[in-house]
């Protein structure tokens, strides 16, 4: 790996200890999002000390966002490769993982041993509600207008929500959704044609068979929100299904490998197996509240895995989904960036991803209706809802989330008062 950088000036090596602290630091102040995390890293390993140069930088960057994972945490796995081999590699990617992982363990016992009993605590994670559905509309429109061009993208994004929100399985949207975007590459119109009708008849007698409504429109079955109500709640939760460990890294792991186009595509992955399948062990508002927590903290957005682990399995459940969640991200520049370099030159490659990103803007559409319909359900909610939206547009700044958080949560008190 060290040949990765060509002719250009090898970047310094560092001990591990320094490297270490170096991305833990990046860790602390990673707020703000993919966007400013990404600006961060480069700021100061590209522009300042110019570890390789801003071409091969944005060449690195395009690879990354081509694959699923948080790209921000899979560059800072690249840079320590680049400095220290694969050693370096991890040691990089979990100085930068470890700050959110234990905030975010830490407010997930906090949720789950004190939870929300008093008035006040209610009433903020009631104004928040609506602000999280405001972030992920955002993120829809954001993801699409980036990775949904033309009207071939434009139509597997309709369908593929049309699909989830009859109750298509996720995994089979996705991959039609891909394998229809490679069928219709030029030439193969007809193929294209062909493989759409035999998608649509098999939709089709799949919803005359189905037997049940889905969940995400017709409520989530018998799961009381109630389990969510403080210390209470554990007690309840144990009379809940609880995942196994083996699960919840089966869980974490696909929801790793399909984050294709941003850390949002992750919610209707974790969302479908932890609120909406058979065995879920968490109730709609418990998401959202763990949503919610993961974007005022300095991580990447999917940390609220770790959260959706805990609920599930406690502290070791915790531990165990967020490795399987981050593990593709370190995997990919451990096993070879070279490797993936070539691979993402096959145009073919390039279509079923763009395809597939396409059906997770179409998946992620019907989690944010879902989440609307959770959290926005009264008029006070609607206001708050609204102007969060209307912030999220209007500003840009990598302050913006927790802002936007804080902001609902003061409105939740103060429309309680």
């Amino acid at each position: 790996m060290a040949s990765m950088a060509g002719s250009e000036t090898d970047p310094a090596r560092e001990s591990l200890g320094r490297l270490f602290l170096r991305f833990l630091r990046f860790g602390f102040l990673a707020w703000g999002g993919p966007v400013a995390q990404i600006a961060m890293i480069r700021q100061e390993l590209v522009e300042e000390e110019k570890r390789i140069s801003p071409e091969r930088f944005n060449r690195v960057l395009a690879v990354y966002q081509v694959l699923p994972g948080p790209e921000a945490t899979e560059l800072c796995c690249y840079f320590g490769m680049l400095s220290r081999g694969r050693l370096g590699s991890i040691v990089a990617g979990l100085g930068f993982v470890l700050p959110g992982f234990v905030f975010m363990f830490i407010l997930s016992w906090l949720y789950l041993a004190y939870g929300l009993t008093s008035p006040l605590a209610l009433a903020a994670f009631a104004g928040v509600q609506p602000a999280v559905a405001a972030l992920v509309v955002r993120a829809v429109h954001r993801i699409g207008g980036h990775a949904v061009h033309g009207w071939r993208l434009l139509t597997i994004a309709f369908v593929a929500a049309a699909a989830t929100a009859l109750g298509v399985h996720f995994l089979a949207v996705i991959v039609l959704a891909g394998l229809a975007h490679v069928a219709a590459l030029p030439g193969r119109q007809r193929t294209a044609a062909a493989a759409l009708l035999v998608i649509g008849a098999g939709m089709l007698i799949f919803f005359a068979t189905r037997t049940e409504p889905p969940q995400w429109l017709f409520g989530t079955g018998a799961r009381s929100p109630e389990v969510a109500a403080g210390a209470d709640g554990a007690a309840a939760a144990s009379d809940m299904a609880r995942p196994s460990l083996l699960a919840l890294t089966g869980s974490g792991l696909s929801a790793g490998l399909l984050t294709f186009g941003g850390a949002y595509t992750v919610i209707p992955f974790l969302q479908h197996d932890a609120v909406f399948s058979a065995h879920a062990w968490m109730t709609p508002s418990q998401f959202m509240d763990g949503l919610a927590l993961s974007g005022v903290l300095p991580a990447p957005l999917i940390i609220f895995a770790t959260f959706v682990g805990y609920l599930g399995g406690g502290a070791l459940g915790a531990l165990v989904m967020t490795i399987a969640i981050f593990a593709p991200a370190f995997s990919f520049t451990l096993i070879g960036h070279e490797l993936l370099e070539r691979a993402v030159e096959n145009k073919a490659l390039h279509a079923l991803l763009d395809g597939v990103t396409a059906g997770v803007v179409g998946l992620i559409a019907i989690a944010a209706v879902a989440l609307i319909k959770q959290g926005v359900t009264s008029p006070a909610a609607v206001v708050i809802f609204g102007l969060s939206l209307a912030a999220l547009y209007r500003f840009k700044g990598k302050a913006i989330v927790p802002l936007v958080i804080g902001g609902a949560a003061l409105a939740g008190l103060v429309l309680r008062s």
